[in-house]
């Protein structure tokens, strides 16, 4: 006999107890009693009046803004339609089945009403947090960055007219610098977030782009530092605000900072020798070296006299100081003109018509040592971890946290996304060492799953080289 469902009247139903419905491994269920939000009502306090509409309060949508990257979820629209149907979030923000879910416009009325600081404090806490429980080291620092879709289309890069160029150089100086936006360069502008900038992608061509900068400490891969600048800005410009922003959140001095060669400039080699901290950065003279100057003497050949203040050349002939270059903050030393024209080696010395030149940086001595430390073994060890260890950690924000995707537009909002991700990340860091098994298993069986991926299309890349 076919049955049918009677439905009883909700009068005569129990509450349902949705604690019991999250299983005691749930990941949300670990975040929840990890997270610290506390301080969140007494940090924006400030952002709201007296009288009028009673709001949400400040801590769910604090933790709204955090389910938005911990499952990568599409918009702030969807995730309103989600809530209703995932008993764990529900459980998670404290709210009931019959409780109403507040429209998607809280969220970013609420960013622009507690501005940055807020989400600054909570990766703050959350590096704190990662301190207490022994996670961070301290004393060696991994840097990097990474590219990030700006919400913006080719169709809104316009030509900046004269008009443009002049309304841009009445703008505060900070938001015409190279960390904040502005135009692209002299001719282009994004029209729809001008804080972005056009940046060339692996891809080879070039879409308006942010770009964010972390420092990772080596024990556990903690994130201690982020800095969003637009995507045009140069990634070494950015060590010293990174290291100074590692020692204020953890209050450890970093003994080594490990970094590719767009980090080892001239300038960071001898700003991190002069603070006794070892350089482990790629050397980016000898990359230079081997696009611009191959086959001619490199400057270790010329001999310095400091008594004289000259170098002698492998000739024998003497460089003297010809004038200070500003921009560049260095001494160029030359010969007396003619001298390396009438030279035999000229052809091994130089390719310039006026003749070699050398630089010298104001404490030269700094920077011979860090370009020796960062030749070392030691140097080339840690640049070889920090291939896996930094990209893993970019990898995991992008296919987990929608890290390459721009959400929202301008460069503050932008600083938001990327806290938030690094928030999650850290204390991501914290369920894993915390023994959450069935968390930690999920996340190993997903990177099993990614180098399975990657085996195959290895695979078939070498078959297909095979078979023509």
């Amino acid at each position: 006999m076919m049955g049918r469902h009677a439905k009883q009247n909700e009068l005569w139903s129990e509450p349902v107890n949705l604690a019991r419905r999250i299983p005691a491994d749930h990941p949300l269920r670990k975040l929840r009693e990890t997270i610290k939000l506390q301080f969140v009502p007494e940090e924006v306090a400030g952002a709201y009046g007296r009288k009028g509409n009673v709001s949400v309060d400040p801590v769910i949508v604090m933790k709204m803004m955090l389910l938005l990257f911990w499952d990568n979820v599409r918009s702030e629209r969807e995730l309103m339609r989600i809530i209703p149907l995932r008993i764990d979030y529900l459980w998670f923000l404290g709210y009931g089945l019959e409780d109403e879910i507040p429209n998607h416009s809280v969220l970013s009325k609420a960013r622009r009403r507690w501005g940055a600081e807020v989400f600054a404090r909570l990766f703050r806490q959350s590096v704190a947090q990662c301190l207490e429980a022994g996670l961070i080291e301290g004393s060696k620092l991994h840097t990097d960055s990474s590219l990030v879709r700006a919400d913006a289309s080719l169709n809104s890069v316009v030509a900046v007219t004269l008009a443009k160029l002049e309304e841009s150089a009445e703008e505060e100086p900070a938001k015409r610098s190279g960390g904040g936006g502005g135009p692209v360069n002299q001719r282009h502008r994004v029209a729809t977030d001008p804080d972005s900038t056009l940046v060339r992608h692996a891809s080879g061509k070039s879409y308006p782009s942010y770009k964010s900068h972390r420092a990772l400490d080596d024990k556990a891969g903690v994130i201690t530092a982020v800095q969003t600048t637009a995507g045009i800005r140069d990634d070494g410009a950015e060590l010293s605000h990174l290291i100074a922003q590692h020692q204020e959140n953890t209050a450890r001095k970093p003994r080594a900072v490990v970094a590719d060669c767009k980090y080892g400039t001239s300038a960071n080699f001898i700003a991190l020798a002069g603070q006794g901290i070892r350089s482990h950065m790629g050397d980016l003279r000898s990359r230079l070296r081997n696009h611009h100057q191959s086959g001619i003497y490199p400057a270790e050949r010329f001999k310095y006299d400091e008594g004289r203040d000259t170098y002698k050349c492998p000739a024998g002939r003497l460089l003297y100081r010809h004038h200070f270059n500003r921009h560049r903050g260095y001494y160029d030393y030359r010969t007396q003109p003619g001298v390396c024209g009438r030279c035999a080696l000229a052809a091994q010395c130089t390719r310039s018509k006026a003749g070699r030149s050398l630089n010298r940086y104001p404490g030269h001595h700094l920077l011979e040592r860090a370009r020796l430390q960062s030749h070392g073994p030691a140097a080339r060890r840690d640049r070889k971890r920090r291939q896996w260890f930094q990209e893993r950690n970019f990898a995991e924000a992008t296919t987990q946290h929608g890290f390459k995707r721009a959400r929202w537009r301008g460069l503050a909002k932008q600083t938001i996304q990327d806290q938030l991700i690094a928030t999650l990340q850290n204390l991501k860091i914290l369920l894993r060492r915390g023994g959450f098994g069935h968390f930690v298993l999920g996340e190993l069986l997903q990177s099993c799953h990614m180098a399975l991926r990657v085996i195959q299309t290895d695979f078939q890349l070498f078959a297909k080289v095979i078979y023509t």
